[in-house]
């Protein structure tokens, strides 16, 4: 019976015994013939009868649903999170498949959390605390530590662990990272057995890095030495399935109180310590210093004077004209970005844009120049300025083909002409940007855009890529223009390469002319466009207008 409780299911069963009861008291004592002193005979053993049931009955529910509060009670407490208490007697003595049930239920869901807790606080490859579990346990035991009390942090990066990742695949680097971290607990169990000191917390933060904290460990000279015992360790080769494959190790090493007494601010100091040692050459484990704090301080304000310059619109554009050798006419400007500091400097793109890539600003600039550049072209498209204006791609942008397409709309937004717009992206960055970078690029080349390549041969070219891309002009780096005037073999590599340019059916332009002695040697052999010092500085929106119409040319020129 659906919705049946055991009440009326006992109820329902005392009834149909003392009907049945009835029926066979009426049966035997009728003689054949049922008149009303039968029927009050047959009641009385009926009535006896189904008393007695529903006093059984009752007395089996009263335990029933004894065992049953009881079991509703414990799982009520194993909702609170109480799974170890053992399941009441009273329940498998009355309902044994109920008590069976519970315990394998709570077996099962005692195991899923223990699973679900060492995914959420251990690194799966390597069974040591991932960062968040890191963070918290070294954030505790910072905390407990008395004012003043001497803790050191070892900041580890492996130093070719991507090779071995990209050449050997992902297996075999996780059953790297697994022996590294055999490697680092080996050296925590030696380091306390000989210092006698409680034993350090490893933690895994990502990839290939690594932190040991030592929270006793004050010593600046100790904390050297087990550094150099760490290099040693992860400086032996390991044996990847018969290959042996060496690594090595970047340290930095960050001590409380000197350095920080936060877990922030030692991290902070020991991941710039690492940087420095990789700067140094690699394998090395270098201390946090002093300036390595002031550079961190610069970092932290140059961040800060980033964000505001953001807020509050201190960028610029400035342009340096691009001229065509045959005809001596301007043909495009490169659009320079420049941060006017409230401090009064001009800040070049080369003192904050690494930053601004490093902390992601990089999307927010890119953003401000993408409107900044439809407007002014739009502008340019009704003063009808004919010159192009060359704008260059960081590597952030060139990253993500959603740049472009933003790009593409804004300039349709602003009815911005798009053969009035050229895009320079550096040699490297192009022969490794994605199909569906190229593919947004294109949209804007058949829009009517110029594609450049910039600072080309600085890096390395794969020429049936080069072929391949959607380019049309090729922009020499500077380093190539330097000597051309007075060193014979420069002159023959610049010669080389612009025939190579011209063959690919590209536009050569030379950067960074600084003298009339390199633009005559261009002029010579055979280079299309020149751009440089020699040529006219960077100059404002008014200035370059005026001086692409001729006005004060020679007073910015040389």
């Amino acid at each position: 019976m659906e919705g049946a409780t055991l009440k009326s299911r006992a109820i329902a069963f005392a009834m149909a015994a003392g009907a049945f009861a009835f029926i066979l008291a009426l049966v035997a004592t009728s003689n054949g013939r049922i008149d009303g002193n039968g029927v009050a005979r047959a009641l009385i053993p009926a009535i006896i009868c189904a008393v007695m049931c529903w006093g059984a009955a009752e007395r089996s529910i009263a335990t029933t649903a004894a065992a049953i509060d009881a079991a509703i009670a414990r799982l009520a407490s194993a909702a609170q999170g109480d799974l170890d208490s053992d399941i009441p007697r009273e329940i498998g003595d009355n309902v044994p498949q109920l008590s069976r049930a519970m315990e394998a239920l709570f077996q099962q869901i005692s195991a899923n959390l223990d699973s679900v807790q060492r995914l959420a606080l251990y690194d799966p490859v390597t069974g040591l605390p991932n960062r968040t579990h890191f963070r918290r346990s070294c954030e505790r035991m910072l905390s407990d530590l008395p004012s003043g009390a001497g803790a050191t942090l070892f900041f580890i990066d492996l130093d070719r662990f991507k090779s071995v990742n990209d050449t050997m695949g992902h297996a075999v680097g996780d059953m790297l990272l697994g022996m590294v971290a055999n490697r680092l607990r080996a050296v925590a169990d030696r380091v306390t057995l000989e210092l006698e000191t409680p034993p350090p917390l490893i933690g895994r933060l990502a990839g290939d890095e690594f932190t040991m904290y030592f929270p006793t460990l004050g010593d600046p000279q100790v904390a050297a030495r087990v550094g150099r015992g760490i290099l040693f360790a992860l400086g032996e080769t390991f044996d990847l399935n018969g290959n042996e494959v060496e690594i090595g190790a970047s340290i930095g090493i960050a001590r409380r109180p000197e350095h920080g007494t936060t877990l922030t601010d030692l991290m902070r100091a020991a991941d710039a310590a690492m940087y420095h040692a990789k700067a140094m050459g690699r394998g090395r484990a270098e201390h946090f210093n002093d300036v390595l704090a002031a550079q961190i301080a610069d970092r932290v304000q140059l961040e800060a004077d980033l964000r505001d310059a953001i807020a509050r619109n201190q960028f610029a554009l400035v342009f340096q004209p691009q001229v065509s050798m045959k005809e001596g006419r301007i043909v495009a400007a490169e659009a320079l970005l420049r941060w006017r500091h409230p401090n009064g400097e001009i800040k070049l793109p080369g003192t904050f844009i690494k930053r601004a890539e490093e902390t992601g600003m990089i999307v927010e600039i890119g953003d401000w120049v993408i409107a900044t550049v439809a407007e002014t072209i739009a502008r340019w498209g009704r003063m009808g300025v004919a010159q192009r204006m060359a704008i260059n791609i960081s590597p952030r942008q060139l990253d993500h083909a959603d740049f472009f397409r933003r790009l593409r709309e804004a300039m349709r937004a602003a009815n911005a002409p798009a053969e009035l717009l050229e895009l320079e992206i550096t040699e490297t960055l192009a022969m490794h940007c994605s199909d569906d970078v190229i593919e947004a690029i294109s949209e804007l080349r058949a829009d009517g855009a110029t594609i450049a390549i910039d600072d080309f041969g600085t890096g390395y070219s794969n020429l049936a890529r080069l072929r391949d891309l959607p380019v049309d002009r090729v922009k020499l780096d500077r380093s190539l223009i330097e000597h051309i005037a007075t060193r014979a073999q420069a002159r023959a590599i610049v010669h080389a390469v612009i025939g190579l340019i011209h063959g690919l059916g590209c536009e050569a332009v030379a950067e960074g002319i600084e003298t009339e002695a390199q633009a005559e040697v261009l002029r010579i052999i055979g280079c299309d466009v020149m751009q440089g010092y020699a040529i006219a500085q960077p100059m404002d929106e008014g200035q370059f207008i005026a001086w692409s119409q001729g006005e004060g040319r020679q007073a910015l020129v040389g």
